[in-house]
């Protein structure tokens, strides 16, 4: 059910729904009348707010949990709140710092992305997720450094002038010219290609003869590819951290839905799918609840912002994973920072 837009709603209606909304989003809590009277400052009585109230719940923006006669936000009422009426803070000082300091501290991006979304997910009391960006080098230059007589270290630069170095073992009793012949081999014949590129040619010249290379070389190129390409398929596609955030010991009755969640958090390629579509698009996206059949059971919501890379290009999502009540006003320009961050840190 989609709700009525906030131009329709009276004066008298927007104001005591926004203070519902904040004050659930705040405590977690059902919001009674009396409540709202001493919060709000509206120069309404408590019976005139429950009459506001009860127009709300039939326009499918405020419920009556049976537990209690205060009213919480539907779905719906959230999602009318967020899209229309939420006024953002923007994130303190001290946690800009602290986020442009984790995301420019460099070293290998996994690590990189990994930290910044543990640092987010600190400040926000979620938990951080980031879906990591594709990583499919293209080949410029390729060499072998000997370390001892059973292993070398692989030298990839790639046309981004990005330098990986990872430990081969090396057939027995390969001469020192081999590893030349080999990297020369890579450099000159396999330059301009990705790595799984590269490796499906030298796997068809291999098999047709055609590879200029003494068996010893050839087995070495092998080798030198394979470890990259192994460890391409090892490398995560999401990053989840701080989902400890997501359980409150106190709250008894919240645990099986925390309980639901983690089980959906495990299930990674769901979620990173989910992601994907925040990656096609332009800016922020929340979702809420059962907006997602994912989260359905759950009722937990996603923030997520896409960031890029050197060209322009959205390269990954970083955001957060929590129950629907969350600090939406704080969180999601917190996630948009973020998001920025990560695209400095990627440029």
């Amino acid at each position: 059910m989609s709700g009525p837009p906030v131009t329709e709603l009276s004066t008298r209606a927007r104001e005591v729904f926004r203070v519902v909304v904040e004050s659930y989003l705040g405590s977690g809590a059902p919001v009674g009348s009396r409540t709202i009277s001493k919060l709000a400052g509206l120069n309404l009585s408590p019976a005139s707010i429950r009459n506001v109230m009860q127009d709300l719940e039939e326009l499918g923006l405020l419920e009556a949990p049976h537990t209690s006669a205060g009213r919480m936000p539907t779905q719906t009422g959230l999602r009318l709140f967020v899209d229309g009426m939420m006024q953002t803070a923007e994130p303190s000082p001290e946690e800009r710092a602290a986020i442009e300091a984790r995301a420019a501290r460099g070293g290998p991006i996994e690590e990189a992305l990994a930290a910044t979304s543990a640092v987010l997910s600190g400040l926000s009391a979620c938990a951080g997720i980031v879906l990591v960006p594709p990583n499919e080098p293209v080949l410029r230059q390729f060499s072998f450094v000997p370390l001892s007589r059973e292993q070398a270290v692989a030298v990839m630069v790639g046309n981004d002038g990005s330098v990986e170095n990872r430990v081969v073992d090396l057939p027995p009793d390969i001469p020192a010219s081999a590893l030349v012949e080999a990297g020369n081999f890579i450099s000159e014949r396999l330059a301009g290609m990705t790595l799984s590129e590269a490796r499906a040619r030298m796997e068809a010249e291999i098999g047709r003869e055609r590879a200029a290379l003494d068996k010893a070389a050839a087995a070495l190129v092998e080798r030198g590819l394979a470890v990259w390409s192994r460890d391409g398929a090892s490398r995560p596609v999401l990053i989840v951290r701080g989902q400890a955030n997501l359980i409150d010991p106190g709250d008894a009755a919240d645990l099986e839905r925390v309980r639901q969640l983690l089980d959906e958090i495990e299930g990674k390629e769901e979620i990173a799918r989910l992601l994907e579509s925040a990656r096609s698009g332009q800016g922020m996206k929340i979702f809420i609840g059962a907006e997602n059949k994912l989260f359905s059971l759950s009722g937990s919501s996603v923030i997520a912002a896409p960031y890029r890379g050197v060209d322009g290009r959205v390269v990954g999502v970083v955001g957060v994973i929590g129950p629907t009540r969350l600090n939406y006003a704080r969180i999601v320009p917190m996630v948009d920072f973020t998001a920025q961050a990560l695209t400095r840190m990627m440029t």
